[in-house]
């Protein structure tokens, strides 16, 4: 049985979860690296990218040469920014974690121990 102060404690806790959760997505992601991470640093090893009309090119012998746009680059939230708009990378790390939250609050709630007969 919950008290009404418990409910106040909880909801409190909730909320204090998830201000630091939205204010971390939404401000730290702009202090975030935009420099490729390990794996495309490593594919890219042995290879140059050169600025051409057509875009960037990789020049050399590398394993990056054979890659191709990802299943979702067309889509809105694709390299972590709103329809590709560098500017609203906290904008797309505050969907990030509201969508999250609200998946796994979803799953929670299908899955709760219920009482009952």
């Amino acid at each position: 049985m919950s008290t009404p102060t418990r409910d106040r404690r909880y909801a409190g806790f909730l909320g204090a979860f998830l201000l630091v959760a939205l204010l971390l997505a939404g401000g730290v992601s702009y202090f975030a690296s935009s420099s490729p991470d390990g794996l495309d640093a490593v594919t890219q090893s042995g290879c140059e990218a050169v600025e051409t009309e057509a875009g960037e090119q990789l020049q050399g012998e590398c394993i990056a040469q054979n890659a191709g746009e990802h299943a979702t680059a067309g889509s809105p939230l694709a390299d972590y920014t709103v329809g590709g708009d560098d500017a609203l990378t906290g904008v797309a790390g505050v969907i990030g974690v509201l969508s999250t939250l609200a998946v796994t609050g979803g799953l929670f709630w299908l899955l709760r121990r219920r009482s009952g007969p």
